[in-house]
């Protein structure tokens, strides 16, 4: 079940991640400036290509891949496990049990995963420096992780891991619950069979659920991970109140959705490929459904 989940994963993050790395330099784009031209997905999409060619898409891809052979094994199995021992035979879970079982997996998993996270934005980022006449701060996933440890520490792996848990818990909350609510209530409502109809439809709902959810808990992650330590005149915030509290006095409420259509676009697909994959891969092996 671990390695189909994580095989599962790294084909939809792969298939995914440019959409990824455009909602992460929307989310930065602005960053406590007052007067700024508004960005467009499309706008940053164009200055990707003609800066960093094809190819600038996919920076920050190994540390991506590398967080979800942990984060999604254990969220998704997490929950299938939890749901499992708390169901009983004659009566399904209610929704808001799934909830609570789906939020407390995906924040177990985000502490374990954080660490490539945080390298993941980082790198993410840096093609917004380059962008800028800067030299990138890391060359690959290894230095990233040796010049982070050695300038801020083992712990400074696990900087922004506070709103990394509150995204994680209120993504999966959506998503994994919602998912699987939905999927049952298509298939006993009789509206499809248990096929790649049901899971495409189960999948909207959840990726639509997990974004209104989690959009503002991942602005402040992805801010509160770009930073870097170097003295406290370079460090913006400190700690996530701090983040949210400055971001909305200097851009405004809307500015904790920014990225919203990147999001879902990205976690639309995402959870598509993912989980039409994930069913199939189950079945190949001769599990049972999700």
């Amino acid at each position: 079940r671990i390695m189909v989940t994580s095989l599962s994963a790294m084909v939809a993050e792969t298939t995914t991640f440019p959409i990824d790395l455009l909602k992460t330099r929307l989310q930065l784009h602005g960053e406590s400036t007052q007067s700024v031209r508004p960005a467009s997905a499309y706008r940053i999409a164009v200055q990707i290509a003609r800066n960093d060619g094809v190819l600038g898409m996919y920076k920050g891809l190994s540390p991506a891949i590398f967080r979800h052979m942990f984060y999604t094994p254990i969220r998704i199995a997490g929950y299938e496990h939890l749901r499992n021992v708390f169901a009983s035979s004659d009566r399904p879970l209610p929704f808001y049990s799934k909830a609570v079982i789906g939020g407390i997996s995906g924040a177990i998993a985000q502490v374990i995963a954080s660490p490539a996270d945080l390298i993941k934005v980082r790198m993410q980022a840096d093609g917004l420096m380059v962008s800028r006449g800067l030299q990138p701060r890391y060359s690959g996933l290894f230095d990233a992780l040796n010049k982070i440890i050695r300038a801020e520490g083992y712990l400074g792996l696990w900087k922004g891991v506070s709103a990394n848990v509150q995204r994680a818990f209120l993504v999966n909350m959506g998503e994994l619950a919602c998912y699987d609510h939905a999927k049952r209530f298509i298939i006993g409502n009789k509206i499809s069979n248990d096929n790649i109809y049901a899971h495409t439809l189960s999948s909207v709902m959840s990726g639509l659920a997990a974004t209104s959810l989690s959009c503002p808990a991942d602005v402040i992650k992805t801010r509160m991970m770009n930073q870097s330590a170097g003295g406290i005149t370079n460090i913006k915030y400190r700690n996530s109140y701090d983040c949210l509290v400055k971001t909305v006095k200097v851009e405004g409420l809307r500015a904790l959705w920014k990225g919203f259509l990147p999001t879902w676009a990205r976690l639309g697909p995402w959870q598509f490929v993912f989980w039409v994959s994930y069913e199939k891969f189950r079945q190949i092996s001769g599990l049972q459904s999700f």
